[in-house]
């Protein structure tokens, strides 16, 4: 049996890609991060390092757990853990001494363009790699393209897949592998011309010797309990791999890189590009592409949010559901991959975040408004204030559903037809709030993509204990993390350290669902085996030839 396939991991976040590709037979090579939050978790995970542990001990040093750049000493973590990544403060000290062995196995906290600076004045690890990585992959931050969030071109952190490349180019690995929102998809208005970023990312890895493949997919479709469409990239290094895979690519996948190809040769030479140049397969819109080298993007089943978190309901004095065959899943493919700090005991992160008697309310509005959708606009035009009333069709719709009225009952409204109605007005206007892309989630579906921040949605159960929002343990759920990875740090924030701090909420937001990235290396394993049946006639040649010489 031949070695694992080794990966360097950039944008490590919490570690859900890493995860992934570990469950699909990759092994660490080493990992970077920027936010020490983000990073606490990773260490506690994968590298049997308890962060906050360390720091609570005076003048100890974490063990694997490096910093490139700090504004303090490695004694001082606990000011490591606080400190803000982005502050343009003077960070003197740096935990690398420019060995290999500074890297092997650890975790770089700090920017990547931090590390593509270092790894230029350390030549010899760059020549200690280089040719011998398999794969790196990551998933650079992504609220500038996201939809959700505020799309802008100019934004410094739509440069860091510009820095992925760079470090790509440093180290040569046969295989690249980019994560991001579907929302790079859209193009931005610059100047009165279309820009396309992924375009741009396709531009800047082509141009450091890789052929990238470009596809839109959804994590549901790999088995993830949350509708997530993503953008992905592959890139396939051409000297010394892609050339040698060709023929096998086009026997096997005929058309999948033929334009990839063509665009490739055109960066490569200086030509023009036109944004048809290149091709991004969509997955989402059609699935005829599910098979051969991608069919690891379709799991056998796609799961609901029932079956991620229906287990963990708080219905008082019921018995509870036994855990799902999607739970079962994720303990089965990701619990062995982890390497903790401290051994799985009891269920972590499942901490109920508290909600006023008011908000439960309206909690309870949303799980009726999720019976009945087509009342939806009339009742969030009240809410928001752009009505003071419902038409009266629309209110005799709700008006046989039971509230959680004020006084702490729960019930219908009382009276005559125009009573009532004049009461569900009245509960509505008291209960407005600014929060209007809040829903209840349907059990019977995947979870919106919209699942970031823990007031995005609250549970569908109808029991009062349930009147809330979702825990981080069943976000990590619908995630597709197993119940034995630790989220750690702060579980909030708030105010202006949302613009820097990456709490336990934040965390499993921005992660790569585990599922995914297991899908994901699965195609990596694949194209090994292209790459390994390639250069197995000139292994044979080669010994054939020293077989000779020695008999000679």
């Amino acid at each position: 049996m031949g070695r694992k396939l080794n990966h360097i991991e950039l944008f490590a976040g919490c570690g859900g890609l890493n995860l992934g590709l570990a469950a699909s037979g990759f092994e660490l090579l080493f990992a970077n991060e920027l936010s020490p939050m983000a990073a606490t978790t990773f260490a506690y995970n994968f590298l049997a390092e308890d962060l906050e542990e360390v720091a609570a001990t005076t003048g100890t040093r974490p063990r694997s757990t490096k910093w490139l750049a700090s504004a303090y000493p490695a004694t001082q973590l606990k000011d490591r853990l606080r400190e803000n990544p982005q502050a343009t403060v003077t960070k003197p000290y740096c935990d690398l001494t420019g060995g290999i062995d500074d890297l092997k196995g650890k975790l770089v906290v700090g920017s990547i363009v931090d590390f593509n600076n270092w790894l230029d004045g350390n030549q010899q690890v760059t020549d200690a790699l280089e040719g011998q990585v398999d794969l790196i992959s990551g998933g650079p931050p992504c609220q500038s393209f996201s939809m959700a969030g505020m799309r802008e071109y100019s934004n410094a952190r739509n440069k860091l897949p510009g820095e992925f490349a760079e470090f790509v180019a440093k180290l040569r690995p046969k295989f690249v592998l980019l994560e991001n929102v579907s929302g790079i998809l859209r193009p931005f208005d610059v100047g009165g011309k279309k820009v396309y970023a992924w375009i741009e990312v396709a531009k800047a890895f082509a141009s450091k010797q890789y052929v990238p493949l470009c596809i839109h997919t959804n994590a549901r479709f790999a088995g993830v309990a949350q509708n997530r469409p993503r953008f992905v990239m592959l890139g396939i290094r051409y000297d010394g791999v892609y050339d040698l895979i060709k023929r096998r690519l086009e026997e096997d996948e005929p058309g999948l890189f033929a334009q990839s190809e063509v665009f490739y040769k055109k960066v490569q030479d200086g030509v023009p590009i036109e944004n048809d140049d290149i091709r991004c397969f969509d997955l989402v819109k059609d699935q005829t592409f599910f098979k051969g080298l991608l069919s690891p993007l379709r799991h056998h089943k796609q799961y609901t949010v029932r079956d991620a978190i229906d287990d963990l309901r708080r219905d008082t004095g019921k018995p509870m559901p036994r855990p799902s065959e999607y739970v079962k899943l994720l303990e089965r493919d990701f619990a062995s991959h982890l390497n903790r700090a401290h051994p799985f005991e009891e269920m972590q992160n499942n901490e109920l975040r508290s909600n006023s008697d008011k908000v439960k309310r309206r909690f309870r509005l949303y799980q009726i408004l999720l019976q009945e959708p087509t009342t939806q606009k009339a009742v969030q035009d009240v809410l928001s204030g752009a009505s003071d009333s419902l038409p009266p069709d629309v209110a005799d719709k709700l008006l046989g559903y039971e509230y959680l009225l004020p006084d702490g009952s729960e019930g219908q409204f009382k009276g005559n037809q125009k009573d009532k109605r004049k009461k569900l007005n009245t509960f509505l206007i008291e209960h407005r709030t600014r929060k209007h892309s809040q829903k209840a989630l349907d059990p019977e579906q995947p979870a919106p993509a919209a699942l970031s921040i823990p007031d995005d949605a609250c549970h569908y159960n109808w029991a009062y204990a349930d009147l809330r929002t979702l825990s981080v343990r069943e976000m990590a759920r619908i995630q597709s993390f197993p119940d034995e990875f630790a989220f750690r740090s702060k579980v909030t924030t708030g105010g202006q350290m949302r613009k820097y701090e990456v709490p336990q909420y934040t965390q499993v937001g921005n992660a790569v669902p585990p599922l995914l990235g297991k899908a994901l290396g699965e195609i990596i394993q694949k194209l090994n085996n292209y790459y390994q049946e390639a250069i197995k006639p000139k292994r044979a040649r080669a010994t054939k030839r020293q077989i000779v010489v020695e008999a000679a």
